[in-house]
């Protein structure tokens, strides 16, 4: 019987531990820190043993292979040990892969993953196809492979999570951006998270498909360098006139509409007509129907879900009016870019509430729009002394606090009535919340009661 060590024991590795035990695996799970409640009920459930605030030498190193949680970083001393013994360190998701013939359609990039992957699970579902959703959203792809054998999956792919991914193949790979994120995981190498995204193409055949931004310096470069073997399929935000052929397998801006052609018939769609608004949310809508058409949905259907889906939580997510003040929380910006494609929306005056946990950002990205939208800047994390180093000179009135609360009622005190505040942190959530939802939660009740 060959064993198995889960490392981490929240969704992605009880789900891991849950299959490798039907497939009978001698399972056992380690996890440093304590164990959601939820997660240890489903662990007794199954007959899994586990252990948390400690990792037990003797119980993991001997395992055939050892499945890690994405947030568990290559310099985790056990890790360390891992591989200095050569044992095979798997993601959740590679595991899962190995159990299933379902198509997989696949999203990673530093911005618009969430909502990409949302859109596309939504159009899925309402033209009739059995679809499960996962990956950093949804239920772990081990349970649901265990439990419920969907013919596609939807998954949303971080960096972190490609890592450890050697044998899967996605049948549409999509690549939304690349921009400077997490850079504390990668030696502040940049050519390293490139490279990380990059694995989301690994193995791909002829017959796949690989979806990306042409508008994206750092995926042009890198599509030349790799000459990936899946079929191109480019979208963007380029516009042609009515008068111009848009090529086969692409999406673009043709004058005013959307037009996307991965089928016989194209789907063309006003832009006004998007639910979801701003130059980012086009994008997200380009790629999903690139998908979609992919998979043989008809127009009718990719149009209907485009006129009314919702969007995700936390990004952009409007919050109530006080005083004539619009609040919107953005809480899913934990990067620079998510940051300016927030800011490139707002049409109106903006005080912009940003900090947290920085991962070696840079700022200058966002310059131009903080001075054509902004005239308040309000800092909230426990450290903000690289905030004023770049942004003290800017000649913007600058707020200091050092939690959620304080910073929310002096934004709303710099503001003037029909101005908008806009939680969009550029930053990690880890110096003051548990999560990036757990911080939009605390924003929206902190607005709530005021």
């Amino acid at each position: 019987m060959k064993r198995l060590v889960v490392l981490g024991a929240g969704e992605s590795g009880c789900g891991a531990a849950i299959l490798a035990k039907e497939k009978g695996y001698d399972v056992f799970v380690s996890d440093m820190g304590t164990i959601k409640p939820e997660y240890k009920a489903l662990l007794e459930q199954n007959n899994i043993r586990w252990e948390e605030g400690q990792h037990t030498e003797s119980l993991i190193l001997n395992a055939d292979e050892v499945v890690k949680s994405p947030g568990i970083p290559q310099t985790a001393p056990m890790v360390k040990k891992l591989n200095e013994q050569g044992t095979p360190i798997l993601s959740e998701i590679e595991f899962a892969g190995r159990y299933t013939h379902a198509k997989m359609i696949c999203i990673t990039g530093s911005n618009g993953k969430t909502t990409t992957t949302s859109l596309i699970y939504d159009i899925l579902l309402r033209a009739g196809l059995n679809v499960g959703l996962a990956g950093n959203i949804g239920m772990s792809l081990a349970l649901q492979v265990a439990h419920e054998q969907h013919d596609y999956y939807v998954i949303e792919l971080s960096s972190f999570q490609l890592d450890n991914m050697y044998d899967f193949r996605a049948d549409i790979a999509i690549l939304m951006n690349i921009t400077p994120d997490h850079l504390d995981r990668y030696d502040y190498e940049f050519q390293n998270y490139v490279n990380a995204k990059f694995r989301i193409t690994r193995n791909q055949h002829k017959d796949d498909a690989f979806i990306y931004w042409s508008g994206d310096p750092v995926i042009d470069r890198e599509i030349k360098k790799m000459q990936p073997t899946a079929t191109l399929m480019p979208f963007g935000l380029t516009k042609t006139t009515g008068q111009e052929a848009v090529p086969l397998n692409a999406a673009y801006i043709r004058g005013n509409d959307l037009y996307v052609c991965a089928q016989d018939e194209p789907l063309v769609m006003p832009t006004t007509e998007l639910n979801l608004k701003g130059q980012h949310n086009q994008l997200n809508s380009m790629a999903a129907s690139l998908a979609a058409q992919l998979l043989h949905i008809k127009n009718d259907v990719i149009r209907e879900s485009l006129k009314q889906f919702a969007g995700v939580e936390h990004r952009l997510q409007y919050v109530a009016t006080v005083g004539g003040v619009r609040f919107i929380n953005d809480s899913k910006a934990t990067n620079v870019n998510s940051c300016w494609y927030a800011l490139e929306s707002m049409t109106t005056p903006t005080v912009l509430i940003l900090g947290g946990k920085d991962k070696g950002n840079d700022y200058s990205e966002i310059d131009q729009l903080v001075h054509e939208k902004c005239h308040t800047l309000v800092f909230m994390g426990l450290h903000n002394e690289k905030l004023h180093q770049h942004f003290d000179s800017s000649g913007l009135t600058i707020i200091d606090t050092d939690n959620l609360h304080d910073a929310v009622i002096g934004a709303y005190q710099a503001a003037h009535e029909g101005d908008t505040v806009l939680l969009s942190p550029c930053c990690a959530s880890f110096d003051l919340f548990t999560s990036y939802e757990d911080r939009g939660k605390q924003f929206m009740d902190a607005v709530r009661a005021l």
